[in-house]
Protein backbone atom coordinates (compact mmCIF):
# COMPACT_ATOMS: atom_id res chain seq x y z
CA UNK A 1 0.00 0.00 0.00
CA UNK A 2 2.80 2.42 0.89
CA UNK A 3 4.50 1.85 -2.46
CA UNK A 4 1.24 2.46 -4.31
CA UNK A 5 0.60 5.63 -2.32
CA UNK A 6 4.06 6.96 -3.13
CA UNK A 7 3.58 6.19 -6.82
CA UNK A 8 0.25 8.02 -6.96
CA UNK A 9 1.58 10.98 -5.00
CA UNK A 10 4.59 11.19 -7.29
CA UNK A 11 2.41 11.30 -10.40
CA UNK A 12 -0.01 13.88 -9.00
CA UNK A 13 2.82 16.12 -7.82
CA UNK A 14 4.48 15.89 -11.22
CA UNK A 15 1.21 16.87 -12.88
CA UNK A 16 1.12 19.90 -10.61
CA UNK A 17 4.70 20.91 -11.30
CA UNK A 18 4.37 20.33 -15.03
CA UNK A 19 2.10 23.34 -15.54
CA UNK A 20 -0.79 21.13 -16.61
CA UNK A 21 -2.25 21.96 -20.00
CA UNK A 22 -5.63 22.27 -18.32
CA UNK A 23 -5.66 25.49 -16.30
CA UNK A 24 -9.23 24.87 -15.19
CA UNK A 25 -8.16 21.83 -13.27
CA UNK A 26 -4.45 22.18 -12.63
CA UNK A 27 -3.31 23.02 -9.14
CA UNK A 28 -1.12 26.05 -9.74
CA UNK A 29 -1.16 29.28 -11.62
CA UNK A 30 1.70 29.75 -14.02
CA UNK A 31 2.20 33.34 -12.92
CA UNK A 32 4.35 34.18 -9.95
CA UNK A 33 5.69 30.69 -9.29
CA UNK A 34 9.27 31.75 -9.79
CA UNK A 35 8.94 33.94 -6.70
CA UNK A 36 7.79 31.06 -4.50
CA UNK A 37 9.78 29.47 -1.72
CA UNK A 38 10.64 26.26 -3.56
CA UNK A 39 10.75 23.00 -1.66
CA UNK A 40 8.30 23.87 1.13
CA UNK A 41 4.70 22.73 1.27
CA UNK A 42 1.88 25.20 1.78
CA UNK A 43 0.33 25.70 5.20
CA UNK A 44 -2.84 27.61 4.32
CA UNK A 45 -5.75 27.67 1.89
CA UNK A 46 -8.30 30.25 0.91
CA UNK A 47 -11.75 30.18 -0.66
CA UNK A 48 -12.98 32.27 -3.56
CA UNK A 49 -16.34 31.97 -5.29
CA UNK A 50 -18.75 34.10 -7.27
CA UNK A 51 -21.96 35.37 -5.75
CA UNK A 52 -24.78 32.94 -6.52
CA UNK A 53 -28.54 33.40 -6.65
CA UNK A 54 -30.82 30.40 -6.98
CA UNK A 55 -34.53 29.96 -7.63
CA UNK A 56 -37.11 28.93 -10.22
CA UNK A 57 -37.78 31.91 -12.47
CA UNK A 58 -35.06 34.05 -10.86
CA UNK A 59 -33.87 35.13 -14.33
CA UNK A 60 -36.59 37.78 -14.24
CA UNK A 61 -34.41 39.70 -11.77
CA UNK A 62 -31.51 40.03 -14.22
CA UNK A 63 -32.67 43.32 -15.70
CA UNK A 64 -33.04 44.82 -12.23
CA UNK A 65 -29.50 43.70 -11.37
CA UNK A 66 -28.13 45.53 -14.39
CA UNK A 67 -30.21 48.60 -13.54
CA UNK A 68 -28.82 48.51 -10.01
CA UNK A 69 -25.31 48.44 -11.42
CA UNK A 70 -26.08 51.56 -13.44
CA UNK A 71 -24.77 50.08 -16.68
CA UNK A 72 -25.66 51.54 -20.05
CA UNK A 73 -24.43 49.11 -22.71
CA UNK A 74 -24.68 45.36 -22.08
CA UNK A 75 -23.18 42.54 -24.17
CA UNK A 76 -25.31 39.38 -24.11
CA UNK A 77 -23.40 36.29 -25.25
CA UNK A 78 -24.95 32.95 -26.21
CA UNK A 79 -24.81 30.35 -28.99
CA UNK A 80 -26.94 29.86 -32.09
CA UNK A 81 -28.95 27.03 -30.59
CA UNK A 82 -29.75 28.70 -27.28
CA UNK A 83 -30.72 31.89 -29.06
CA UNK A 84 -34.00 30.21 -30.00
CA UNK A 85 -34.74 28.59 -26.62
CA UNK A 86 -36.68 29.68 -23.50
CA UNK A 87 -33.65 30.63 -21.34
CA UNK A 88 -32.61 33.30 -23.82
CA UNK A 89 -36.18 34.55 -24.12
CA UNK A 90 -36.37 34.90 -20.33
CA UNK A 91 -33.15 36.92 -20.31
CA UNK A 92 -34.23 39.25 -23.12
CA UNK A 93 -37.69 39.72 -21.59
CA UNK A 94 -36.10 40.84 -18.33
CA UNK A 95 -33.68 43.21 -20.03
CA UNK A 96 -36.40 44.73 -22.20
CA UNK A 97 -38.87 45.11 -19.32
CA UNK A 98 -36.26 46.99 -17.31
CA UNK A 99 -35.14 49.24 -20.15
CA UNK A 100 -31.62 47.81 -20.42
CA UNK A 101 -29.73 48.61 -23.62
CA UNK A 102 -28.01 45.51 -25.01
CA UNK A 103 -26.40 43.87 -28.02
CA UNK A 104 -26.39 40.12 -28.69
CA UNK A 105 -23.43 38.00 -29.72
CA UNK A 106 -24.75 34.57 -30.69
CA UNK A 107 -21.73 33.00 -32.37
CA UNK A 108 -20.18 31.26 -29.38
CA UNK A 109 -18.78 27.87 -30.38
CA UNK A 110 -19.50 24.70 -28.41
CA UNK A 111 -16.08 23.59 -27.11
CA UNK A 112 -14.52 26.95 -28.09
CA UNK A 113 -11.21 27.40 -29.89
CA UNK A 114 -8.60 30.14 -29.82
CA UNK A 115 -10.17 31.56 -33.00
CA UNK A 116 -13.72 31.55 -31.62
CA UNK A 117 -12.42 33.29 -28.49
CA UNK A 118 -10.72 35.94 -30.62
CA UNK A 119 -13.88 36.49 -32.66
CA UNK A 120 -15.83 37.16 -29.46
CA UNK A 121 -13.05 39.42 -28.15
CA UNK A 122 -13.19 41.49 -31.35
CA UNK A 123 -16.95 41.92 -30.95
CA UNK A 124 -16.49 42.99 -27.33
CA UNK A 125 -13.79 45.51 -28.18
CA UNK A 126 -15.87 47.13 -30.91
CA UNK A 127 -18.95 47.30 -28.71
CA UNK A 128 -17.26 49.15 -25.83
CA UNK A 129 -19.56 47.42 -23.36
CA UNK A 130 -19.76 48.26 -19.67
CA UNK A 131 -21.15 44.87 -18.59
CA UNK A 132 -21.68 41.31 -19.84
CA UNK A 133 -24.31 38.60 -19.58
CA UNK A 134 -23.47 35.00 -20.51
CA UNK A 135 -26.43 32.73 -21.27
CA UNK A 136 -25.43 29.10 -21.78
CA UNK A 137 -23.13 26.34 -20.59
CA UNK A 138 -19.43 26.45 -19.89
CA UNK A 139 -18.53 27.27 -23.49
CA UNK A 140 -20.60 30.45 -23.44
CA UNK A 141 -19.57 31.53 -19.95
CA UNK A 142 -15.87 30.92 -20.64
CA UNK A 143 -16.06 32.81 -23.93
CA UNK A 144 -17.73 35.74 -22.20
CA UNK A 145 -15.11 35.81 -19.43
CA UNK A 146 -12.38 35.99 -22.05
CA UNK A 147 -14.11 38.69 -24.07
CA UNK A 148 -14.51 40.78 -20.93
CA UNK A 149 -10.84 40.29 -20.00
CA UNK A 150 -9.33 41.31 -23.34
CA UNK A 151 -11.79 44.15 -23.96
CA UNK A 152 -10.74 45.47 -20.53
CA UNK A 153 -7.08 45.07 -21.52
CA UNK A 154 -7.15 46.09 -25.21
CA UNK A 155 -3.39 46.39 -25.60
CA UNK A 156 -2.74 42.82 -24.51
CA UNK A 157 -1.74 40.11 -26.94
CA UNK A 158 -4.02 37.05 -26.90
CA UNK A 159 -1.31 34.79 -25.46
CA UNK A 160 -0.44 37.21 -22.65
CA UNK A 161 -2.96 35.72 -20.21
CA UNK A 162 -3.04 32.20 -21.61
CA UNK A 163 -1.61 29.56 -19.29
CA UNK A 164 2.07 28.73 -19.70
CA UNK A 165 3.81 26.99 -21.40
CA UNK A 166 1.55 27.79 -24.37
CA UNK A 167 0.99 31.39 -23.34
CA UNK A 168 2.83 33.84 -21.12
CA UNK A 169 0.61 33.31 -18.08
CA UNK A 170 0.72 36.96 -17.03
CA UNK A 171 -1.21 37.94 -13.90
CA UNK A 172 -4.45 39.83 -14.52
CA UNK A 173 -4.05 43.30 -13.07
CA UNK A 174 -6.80 45.14 -14.96
CA UNK A 175 -10.31 45.68 -13.59
CA UNK A 176 -12.94 43.81 -15.59
CA UNK A 177 -16.50 44.87 -16.26
CA UNK A 178 -19.21 43.05 -14.25
CA UNK A 179 -20.25 39.73 -15.81
CA UNK A 180 -23.45 37.93 -14.86
CA UNK A 181 -23.58 34.25 -15.81
CA UNK A 182 -26.88 32.47 -16.45
CA UNK A 183 -25.96 28.76 -16.74
CA UNK A 184 -28.29 26.58 -18.80
CA UNK A 185 -26.52 23.26 -18.20
CA UNK A 186 -25.81 21.36 -14.99
CA UNK A 187 -22.16 20.55 -15.51
CA UNK A 188 -19.21 22.89 -15.64
CA UNK A 189 -19.92 25.14 -12.65
CA UNK A 190 -18.27 27.89 -14.70
CA UNK A 191 -20.51 30.49 -13.04
CA UNK A 192 -18.46 29.94 -9.85
CA UNK A 193 -14.88 29.78 -11.18
CA UNK A 194 -12.14 32.01 -12.52
CA UNK A 195 -11.16 29.92 -15.52
CA UNK A 196 -11.85 29.91 -19.27
CA UNK A 197 -10.95 26.89 -21.42
CA UNK A 198 -10.44 26.55 -25.17
CA UNK A 199 -8.89 24.34 -27.84
CA UNK A 200 -5.56 25.68 -29.05
CA UNK A 201 -5.88 24.35 -32.58
CA UNK A 202 -2.24 24.69 -33.64
CA UNK A 203 -1.07 22.26 -30.95
CA UNK A 204 -4.32 20.26 -30.67
CA UNK A 205 -4.48 20.76 -26.91
CA UNK A 206 -6.83 22.29 -24.39
CA UNK A 207 -5.52 25.24 -22.46
CA UNK A 208 -6.95 28.48 -21.19
CA UNK A 209 -6.80 31.29 -18.68
CA UNK A 210 -6.91 30.93 -14.89
CA UNK A 211 -7.33 33.93 -12.62
CA UNK A 212 -9.66 34.84 -9.79
CA UNK A 213 -10.06 38.20 -11.56
CA UNK A 214 -12.26 36.69 -14.29
CA UNK A 215 -14.84 35.10 -11.99
CA UNK A 216 -18.40 36.21 -12.81
CA UNK A 217 -19.78 38.98 -10.65
CA UNK A 218 -22.95 36.91 -10.17
CA UNK A 219 -24.23 33.49 -11.15
CA UNK A 220 -28.01 33.29 -11.65
CA UNK A 221 -28.97 29.65 -11.24
CA UNK A 222 -32.50 29.21 -12.59
CA UNK A 223 -33.39 25.49 -12.64
CA UNK A 224 -36.12 26.09 -15.23
CA UNK A 225 -33.37 26.54 -17.80
CA UNK A 226 -32.19 22.94 -17.51
CA UNK A 227 -35.57 21.57 -18.65
CA UNK A 228 -34.60 22.16 -22.30
CA UNK A 229 -31.44 19.99 -22.11
CA UNK A 230 -31.63 16.83 -24.28
CA UNK A 231 -30.93 13.45 -22.70
CA UNK A 232 -27.26 13.08 -23.67
CA UNK A 233 -26.46 16.69 -22.87
CA UNK A 234 -27.96 16.12 -19.42
CA UNK A 235 -25.93 12.93 -19.01
CA UNK A 236 -22.60 14.31 -20.17
CA UNK A 237 -23.01 17.50 -18.15
CA UNK A 238 -23.80 15.41 -15.09
CA UNK A 239 -20.72 13.27 -15.63
CA UNK A 240 -18.63 16.43 -15.35
CA UNK A 241 -20.27 17.21 -11.99
CA UNK A 242 -19.60 13.66 -10.84
CA UNK A 243 -15.90 13.86 -11.66
CA UNK A 244 -15.50 17.39 -10.29
CA UNK A 245 -16.78 16.12 -6.94
CA UNK A 246 -14.81 12.85 -6.91
CA UNK A 247 -11.53 14.34 -8.07
CA UNK A 248 -11.53 17.40 -5.83
CA UNK A 249 -12.35 15.20 -2.82
CA UNK A 250 -9.48 12.83 -3.63
CA UNK A 251 -6.96 15.50 -4.70
CA UNK A 252 -3.70 15.90 -2.80
CA UNK A 253 -4.33 17.86 0.43
CA UNK A 254 -3.45 21.55 0.35
CA UNK A 255 -0.74 21.10 3.01
CA UNK A 256 1.08 18.51 0.89
CA UNK A 257 1.37 20.79 -2.12
CA UNK A 258 4.51 22.66 -2.97
CA UNK A 259 5.97 25.15 -3.33
CA UNK A 260 4.71 27.33 -0.52
CA UNK A 261 4.05 30.79 -1.99
CA UNK A 262 6.23 33.56 -0.64
CA UNK A 263 3.36 36.01 -1.22
CA UNK A 264 -0.37 35.26 -0.83
CA UNK A 265 -1.08 36.68 -4.28
CA UNK A 266 0.84 33.71 -5.69
CA UNK A 267 -1.26 31.11 -3.88
CA UNK A 268 -3.04 29.14 -6.60
CA UNK A 269 -6.80 28.96 -6.86
CA UNK A 270 -6.53 25.18 -7.13
CA UNK A 271 -4.83 24.39 -3.87
CA UNK A 272 -5.67 20.75 -3.17
CA UNK A 273 -8.36 19.18 -1.04
CA UNK A 274 -9.21 21.19 2.05
CA UNK A 275 -11.88 21.10 4.75
CA UNK A 276 -14.19 23.61 3.07
CA UNK A 277 -13.98 22.26 -0.48
CA UNK A 278 -14.52 18.77 0.93
CA UNK A 279 -17.95 19.78 2.22
CA UNK A 280 -19.07 21.06 -1.18
CA UNK A 281 -17.63 18.05 -3.04
CA UNK A 282 -19.29 15.46 -0.81
CA UNK A 283 -22.64 17.23 -0.91
CA UNK A 284 -22.47 17.51 -4.70
CA UNK A 285 -21.70 13.79 -4.94
CA UNK A 286 -24.70 12.97 -2.76
CA UNK A 287 -26.96 14.98 -5.06
CA UNK A 288 -25.52 13.31 -8.17
CA UNK A 289 -26.15 9.87 -6.67
CA UNK A 290 -29.74 10.82 -5.89
CA UNK A 291 -30.78 12.77 -8.97
CA UNK A 292 -28.60 12.24 -12.06
CA UNK A 293 -30.32 9.09 -13.33
CA UNK A 294 -33.73 10.67 -12.81
CA UNK A 295 -32.66 13.90 -14.57
CA UNK A 296 -31.49 11.92 -17.61
CA UNK A 297 -34.49 9.63 -17.86
CA UNK A 298 -37.23 12.22 -17.40
CA UNK A 299 -36.67 15.77 -18.68
CA UNK A 300 -39.84 16.88 -16.89
CA UNK A 301 -38.56 15.78 -13.48
CA UNK A 302 -38.09 19.30 -12.18
CA UNK A 303 -36.89 18.15 -8.76
CA UNK A 304 -34.09 16.09 -10.27
CA UNK A 305 -33.02 18.72 -12.78
CA UNK A 306 -33.11 21.46 -10.16
CA UNK A 307 -31.01 19.28 -7.87
CA UNK A 308 -28.41 18.72 -10.56
CA UNK A 309 -28.28 22.44 -11.30
CA UNK A 310 -27.37 23.07 -7.67
CA UNK A 311 -24.93 20.14 -7.65
CA UNK A 312 -23.10 21.71 -10.58
CA UNK A 313 -22.56 24.91 -8.61
CA UNK A 314 -21.64 23.04 -5.42
CA UNK A 315 -19.06 20.92 -7.24
CA UNK A 316 -17.79 24.08 -8.95
CA UNK A 317 -17.13 25.67 -5.57
CA UNK A 318 -15.36 22.51 -4.46
CA UNK A 319 -13.07 21.96 -7.43
CA UNK A 320 -12.75 25.71 -8.02
CA UNK A 321 -10.73 25.88 -4.83
CA UNK A 322 -9.30 22.37 -4.56
CA UNK A 323 -8.68 21.40 -8.19
CA UNK A 324 -9.12 17.99 -9.74
CA UNK A 325 -6.65 15.52 -11.21
CA UNK A 326 -6.27 12.62 -13.62
CA UNK A 327 -9.77 12.24 -15.11
CA UNK A 328 -9.64 15.84 -16.26
CA UNK A 329 -5.97 15.85 -17.15
CA UNK A 330 -6.51 12.82 -19.38
CA UNK A 331 -9.76 14.10 -20.88
CA UNK A 332 -8.25 16.82 -23.03
CA UNK A 333 -6.38 14.65 -25.52
CA UNK A 334 -9.45 12.38 -25.64
CA UNK A 335 -11.52 15.30 -26.90
CA UNK A 336 -8.69 17.13 -28.70
CA UNK A 337 -7.59 14.16 -30.82
CA UNK A 338 -11.12 13.13 -31.78
CA UNK A 339 -11.42 11.67 -35.28
CA UNK A 340 -14.97 11.02 -36.47
CA UNK A 341 -17.03 10.71 -33.29
CA UNK A 342 -20.13 12.89 -33.18
CA UNK A 343 -22.02 13.03 -29.93
CA UNK A 344 -25.75 12.41 -29.93
CA UNK A 345 -28.03 15.37 -29.07
CA UNK A 346 -25.37 18.02 -29.81
CA UNK A 347 -26.34 20.36 -32.60
CA UNK A 348 -22.90 20.67 -34.21
CA UNK A 349 -21.58 19.83 -37.66
CA UNK A 350 -18.10 18.70 -36.60
CA UNK A 351 -16.59 15.80 -34.67
CA UNK A 352 -17.09 16.29 -30.96
CA UNK A 353 -16.47 14.39 -27.74
CA UNK A 354 -18.38 16.30 -25.04
CA UNK A 355 -16.21 17.32 -22.11
CA UNK A 356 -18.14 15.35 -19.49
CA UNK A 357 -17.96 12.18 -21.55
CA UNK A 358 -14.21 12.53 -22.14
CA UNK A 359 -13.74 12.95 -18.39
CA UNK A 360 -15.88 10.10 -17.10
CA UNK A 361 -14.66 7.36 -19.44
CA UNK A 362 -11.37 6.98 -17.59
CA UNK A 363 -12.85 7.35 -14.10
CA UNK A 364 -13.00 3.64 -13.11
CA UNK A 365 -9.35 3.14 -14.06
CA UNK A 366 -8.29 6.46 -12.52
CA UNK A 367 -9.80 5.78 -9.11
CA UNK A 368 -8.44 2.26 -9.08
CA UNK A 369 -5.02 3.91 -9.53
CA UNK A 370 -5.44 6.77 -7.04
CA UNK A 371 -7.02 4.85 -4.17
CA UNK A 372 -3.74 4.18 -2.28
CA UNK A 373 -3.45 7.94 -1.64
CA UNK A 374 -6.64 8.10 0.45
CA UNK A 375 -8.49 4.77 0.49
CA UNK A 376 -10.96 5.90 3.13
CA UNK A 377 -12.19 8.71 0.87
CA UNK A 378 -12.53 6.33 -2.07
CA UNK A 379 -14.62 3.98 0.08
CA UNK A 380 -16.75 6.86 1.33
CA UNK A 381 -17.38 7.95 -2.26
CA UNK A 382 -18.34 4.40 -3.23
CA UNK A 383 -20.79 4.25 -0.34
CA UNK A 384 -22.39 7.54 -1.39
CA UNK A 385 -22.76 6.09 -4.88
CA UNK A 386 -24.60 3.07 -3.48
CA UNK A 387 -21.96 0.48 -2.60
CA UNK A 388 -22.15 -1.68 0.53
CA UNK A 389 -18.80 -1.16 2.25
CA UNK A 390 -19.65 -2.82 5.57
CA UNK A 391 -17.14 -5.63 4.98
CA UNK A 392 -14.84 -3.76 2.60
CA UNK A 393 -11.08 -3.91 3.03
CA UNK A 394 -9.01 -0.77 2.68
CA UNK A 395 -6.78 -2.37 0.07
CA UNK A 396 -9.83 -2.91 -2.18
CA UNK A 397 -11.03 0.71 -2.05
CA UNK A 398 -10.09 1.53 -5.64
CA UNK A 399 -11.64 -1.59 -7.10
CA UNK A 400 -14.85 -1.05 -5.12
CA UNK A 401 -15.23 2.54 -6.30
CA UNK A 402 -14.37 1.53 -9.86
CA UNK A 403 -16.99 -1.22 -9.90
CA UNK A 404 -19.55 1.15 -8.41
CA UNK A 405 -18.82 3.72 -11.11
CA UNK A 406 -19.03 1.14 -13.91
CA UNK A 407 -22.47 0.03 -12.73
CA UNK A 408 -23.62 3.63 -12.35
CA UNK A 409 -22.43 4.52 -15.86
CA UNK A 410 -23.80 1.33 -17.40
CA UNK A 411 -27.24 2.22 -16.06
CA UNK A 412 -26.99 5.51 -17.95
CA UNK A 413 -25.95 4.02 -21.31
CA UNK A 414 -22.53 5.65 -21.43
CA UNK A 415 -20.31 4.86 -24.42
CA UNK A 416 -18.29 1.74 -23.67
CA UNK A 417 -14.74 3.01 -23.34
CA UNK A 418 -12.36 4.82 -25.67
CA UNK A 419 -12.85 2.27 -28.43
CA UNK A 420 -16.45 3.48 -28.75
CA UNK A 421 -15.04 6.93 -29.58
CA UNK A 422 -12.90 5.55 -32.39
CA UNK A 423 -9.59 5.10 -30.54
CA UNK A 424 -7.38 2.00 -30.73
CA UNK A 425 -4.29 0.79 -28.88
CA UNK A 426 -2.11 2.57 -31.43
CA UNK A 427 -3.52 5.90 -30.19
CA UNK A 428 -2.39 5.43 -26.58
CA UNK A 429 1.08 7.05 -27.01
CA UNK A 430 -0.55 10.19 -28.45
CA UNK A 431 -3.14 10.23 -25.64
CA UNK A 432 -0.36 9.94 -23.04
CA UNK A 433 1.65 12.68 -24.70
CA UNK A 434 -1.39 14.94 -24.74
CA UNK A 435 -2.01 14.37 -21.04
CA UNK A 436 1.29 15.85 -19.91
CA UNK A 437 3.46 18.64 -21.30
CA UNK A 438 5.97 17.12 -23.69
CA UNK A 439 8.99 17.33 -21.41
CA UNK A 440 7.06 15.56 -18.67
CA UNK A 441 5.48 12.99 -20.99
CA UNK A 442 8.91 11.76 -22.02
CA UNK A 443 9.90 11.55 -18.36
CA UNK A 444 6.94 9.34 -17.50
CA UNK A 445 7.35 7.08 -20.51
CA UNK A 446 10.90 6.41 -19.31
CA UNK A 447 9.44 5.47 -15.94
CA UNK A 448 7.22 2.77 -17.39
CA UNK A 449 4.33 4.88 -18.71
CA UNK A 450 2.11 4.88 -15.61
CA UNK A 451 -0.35 7.18 -17.36
CA UNK A 452 -0.73 4.73 -20.24
CA UNK A 453 -1.81 2.11 -17.73
CA UNK A 454 -4.79 4.28 -16.79
CA UNK A 455 -6.07 4.61 -20.38
CA UNK A 456 -8.47 1.74 -21.08
CA UNK A 457 -10.06 0.91 -24.42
Amino acid sequence: MAGGRDRVAYLLKQLQRASCMCPAHSHAYSQGIEHAALGKTDYAFEMAVSNIRYGEGVTKELGMDLQNLGVKNVCVMTDNNLCQLPPMKAVLDSLTKNGVNFQIYENVMVEPTDQSFMDAIEFAKKGEFDSYVAVGGGSVIDTCKTADLYASSPESDFLDYVNAPIGKGKPVRVTLKPLIAVPTTAGTGSETTGVAIFDYKELKVKTGIASRAIKPFLGIIDPLHTLTMPERVTANSGFDVLCHALESYTALPYNQRSPCPSNPMNRPAYQGSNPISDIWAVHALQIVAKYLKRAIRNPEDQEARAGMHLASAFAGIGFGNAGVHLCHGMSYPISGLVKNYKAKDYNVDHSLVPHGLSVVLTSPAVFTFTAPMCPERHLEAAQIMGADISTAKTKDAGLILADTLRKFLFDMNVDDGLAALGYSKSDIPALVKGTLPQERAEHFMNKGQPVSQVFRL
